[in-house]
């Protein structure tokens, strides 16, 4: 039989590999841990639709209601959303519930492209707001919180601001100073936490190492990937509102319009365990996590040539490091982890590596990544022609320049690349990962964006919105 995909899964599974990759569940071990076998072994049984008993995602009054309510009181929101086709789907609800057509969002030029998707659905401009980017590693920063201020005041007309923190990388803004700003200009709030999930508990239960959460800093609306730190499903996610600013029945509205009618029970269900795993044992499962990220950076520092991200306002759960000093690009050390180690990392970028750590990895995996890691650097020690940096291309960059918003155009065609310097964008082109627009509409092509899509795409990596022949969607 033909089965291509159920093909590469079994037989992915059947490699043992160890995942530093989302989702954060890393496996089964964590539901069987504590008992929910049964779960797994009936979940074909469990995939069913809105027959009675079942609730409806959206009207939501018995078994739906309950766990959506327990999300409520384990971020410490007002109200709490079920999603089921990911963060993605619940920003651009909040983005569609808080700006009015034809409105201004103020937003940070690193965010996801869900975010870019909601401008268009919604016919919204932009306002941009750019990130820091850290010195010699070229990735972006958080967004300084000043910024937004001097935004706010140049724009009164902003109906709202929204920004990512954590961002892929792990660096997280001063959302509690953006907060405290957005509020004074009467404007409301969205932090895109897809990669923090975990942080409200990392707080909860008094580890200091990790910084406040968006829910816990002042934002209005945050939605949360459950899936990519926590022990849900891949696509599960929550949106909480946090503050009165907008109004819950818009919210739930836009969310009907944007997700599926035909919501997946497994992925409700596996939100729902999640919860209780929490409730039942979240301060034994954060405490060992912080205890293995303890282990790992201490570990690490004793690792000859390799170089490590970290420091204030970093969310440490994301282990961003390179050994550039050797000359090992991110793609080479990407390669050896998983060939000779069975070690598979989130993402690369130029030289550097990120390593996405979940509530489901054990103190053994940490120790098996830091020996890979210290066998690769000692056999690359004398490697000729090694780079002295550890610098990094990176998609997230283009925020370093501001960019110029044309008018998309009208009379648009696929052009080549090698054709595409000067000319209009009129479709986001996205490496993925992490998501985030190289170019969006509006943008113009220019020589130095052309170059670094050119080069992605040689490096192998995949870039959305560049077709099969290399053509982009471009006019003048």
């Amino acid at each position: 039989m033909n089965t291509p995909i159920h093909d590469f899964l079994i037989k992915h599974a059947s490699k043992k590999t160890i995942s530093f990759h989302m989702p954060g569940h890393k496996g089964a071990a964590i539901y069987k841990r504590f008992g929910y076998d049964e779960f797994l072994e009936s979940f074909m049984d469990c995939d069913v639709t809105e027959i009675p008993g079942a609730d409806n995602l959206f009207q939501a009054e018995g078994i739906i209601r309950e766990a959506q309510a327990r999300y409520a009181a384990l971020y410490g929101a007002k109200k709490s959303y079920l999603l089921v086709n990911g963060t993605s789907g619940g920003l651009i609800a909040a983005i569609a519930a808080s700006v009015p057509k034809g409105k201004k969002l103020i937003m940070a030029r690193n965010s996801h492209k869900s975010v870019f998707n909601a401008l268009t659905l919604a016919d919204i401009r932009p306002v941009y707001a750019y990130p820091e980017i850290i010195p010699g590693y070229g990735i972006s920063g958080p967004v300084p919180p000043e910024q937004i201020g001097e935004l706010l005041a140049a724009e009164p007309d902003a109906e709202a601001v929204i920004l990512p923190s954590p961002n892929y990388y792990g660096v997280c803004s001063d959302v509690e100073k953006i907060a405290e700003i957005t509020h004074k200009h009467g404007k409301t709030l969205i932090i895109d936490e897809a990669h923090g999930a975990h942080l409200t508990f990392f707080n909860k239960y008094g580890i200091k190492s990790l910084p406040k959460s968006a829910g816990n800093s002042g934002a209005d609306i945050v939605v949360t990937s459950i899936h990519k730190t926590l022990a849900s499903l891949t696509q599960s996610a929550v949106l909480n509102i946090n503050s009165g600013k907008v109004d819950s029945y818009l919210v739930e509205d836009k969310l009907q319009c944007i997700e599926s009618t035909s919501p997946s029970y497994i992925l409700m269900a596996s939100l729902d365990i999640n919860a209780s795993i929490i409730e039942e044992h979240g301060k034994r499962l954060f405490t060992e996590w912080a205890e293995n990220l303890d282990f790992f950076y201490e570990n690490a520092r004793e690792i000859e040539n390799l170089s490590v991200i970290s420091g204030e306002g970093m969310d440490r759960t994301k282990l961003n490091f390179s050994l550039g000093h050797l000359g090992v690009s991110g793609g080479e050390l990407e390669k050896e982890l998983a060939e000779r180690h069975g070690i598979i990392i989130e993402l690369y970028a130029g030289n550097l590596v990120m390593c996405m750590t979940g509530i489901g990895n054990t103190r053994g995996h940490m120790v098996k990544l830091l020996h890979a890691l210290d066998e690769i650097a000692a056999k690359n020690k004398n490697r000729e022609g090694a780079e002295a940096g550890g610098t990094t291309h990176d998609a997230e960059t283009p925020a370093v320049k501001r960019a110029e918003l044309f008018e998309i155009p009208k009379n648009k065609k696929k052009v080549p690349l090698a054709e595409a310097a000067g000319l209009i964008c009129a479709a986001s082109i996205i490496p993925y990962p992490p998501g985030i627009p190289l170019v969006c509409p509006g943008e113009k092509l220019d020589a130095e964006a052309v170059g670094q899509i050119i080069k992605l795409r040689e490096d192998g990596e995949k870039v959305i919105g560049v077709d099969e022949q290399g053509r982009v969607l471009a006019g003048a």
